[in-house]
C-alpha cells in the first residue's frame, strides 16, 4: 500500500469501484468483480436483493469479508425516496457508507442536484458516510462537500452512455478545490477513458455498464483493473507540457561533425 486509496477512513489497494448490475447471473458479477481488482462492490438496493436472506442474495457470491459493500439508491427520483432506501440498507446491517442517487430526468438519468444537497444533508445528520452522484458542477461537489460528504462523485457523460469524460475542465476545477476524494461516476466506456480520468487526477473511478455491457465482460474487467493502475502511476510520474513545435529528442550539444 505504497499509494492507497483512502476512503472514509479506510485504506484500499484498488481505485476501480465497480458495480453489480446487467450481468447474466451472480456468478458472472461475482468472476467480473474478481478479476476486475475491485475491493468496493456498488449495489441497487432496489434492484438486486441484498436485505432478503430467503431469496437469492448477491451476497451469497460477494463476501462482504472481502469487499466493501457499497448500497446505492439507484432508481430514486425523490430525496425521500432515497433517504428511506439507506436507511433500509443501513437496517439490513450493509453498513453506512452509501452512494447516493437522486435522478432527475428519466431520459438522461442527470441527478437532481437539489434533491441530491437536500437529501445528502439528512443522512450526513442520521451518521451517513455518503457519496453522492452528481453534475460535473464545481458549486455543487462543494457544497456536497462542505456539508459533510465522504467523498464527491462527478460524473464524466450519462449513465450507460460510454462517451468518457466529456468535461475534463471542470473536473480539474473540482479536483483543485477538493479536500475529500473526488470519484468519477457514470459515462466511462473503455479503458482508455478510466485511465484518463485518474491521469487528471482522480482518485478513483466507478463504472458498471462499460464492463457488464462489454462482449468480454471478464476480459474488460481485466483491462479496466490495469487502466486505472496506469492511469494513476502516470498521474504520479508527471506527464510532459504540451507544446506547439517539436522538442528534440536527443541533445543538440556534442553533435558529431
Amino acid at each position: 500500500m505504497q499509494d492507497p486509496f483512502v476512503l472514509a477512513g479506510k485504506h484500499y489497494t484498488s481505485r476501480l469501484i465497480v458495480g453489480t448490475g446487467k450481468y447474466r447471473d451472480f456468478e458472472e458479477t461475482r468472476k467480473a468483480v474478481e478479476v476486475s481488482g475491485a475491493e468496493i462492490v456498488t449495489v441497487a438496493v432496489r434492484r438486486v436483493n441484498i436485505t432478503d436472506t430467503k431469496a437469492p442474495n448477491l451476497l451469497d457470491h460477494l463476501d462482504p469479508k472481502r469487499y466493501t459493500i457499497l448500497p446505492n439508491t439507484a432508481g430514486c427520483y425523490t430525496a425521500e425516496d432515497a433517504i428511506r432506501t439507506c436507511r433500509l440498507a443501513r437496517d439490513a446491517g450493509v453498513g453506512d457508507l452509501v452512494k447516493l442517487e437522486v435522478i432527475g430526468d428519466e431520459r438522461t438519468l442527470f441527478p437532481d442536484v437539489a434533491a441530491t444537497l437536500t437529501a445528502a444533508k439528512q443522512l450526513v445528520a442520521e451518521g451517513f458516510r455518503v457519496l453522492p452522484y452528481v453534475t460535473d458542477d464545481p458549486v455543487a461537489c462543494k457544497r456536497l462537500e462542505e456539508m459533510g460528504c465522504a467523498a464527491v462523485m462527478p460524473l464524466a457523460a450519462p449513465i450507460g452512455s460510454g462517451l468518457g469524460i466529456r468535461n475534463p475542465y471542470n473536473l480539474r476545477i473540482i479536483l483543485e478545490q477538493a479536500k475529500v476524494p473526488v470519484i468519477v461516476d457514470a459515462g466511462v466506456g473503455t479503458a482508455s477513458d478510466a485511465a484518463v480520468a485518474l491521469e487528471l487526477g482522480c482518485d478513483a473511478v466507478l463504472m458498471n455498464t462499460a464492463i457488464a455491457g462489454a462482449a468480454d465482460p471478464l476480459l474488460m474487467a481485466e483491462a479496466m483493473r490495469l487502466a486505472v493502475a496506469a492511469g494513476r502511476k502516470a498521474f504520479k510520474a508527471g506527464r510532459i507540457a504540451r507544446k506547439l513545435y517539436a522538442t528534440a529528442s536527443s541533445p543538440l550539444t556534442g553533435l558529431i561533425e
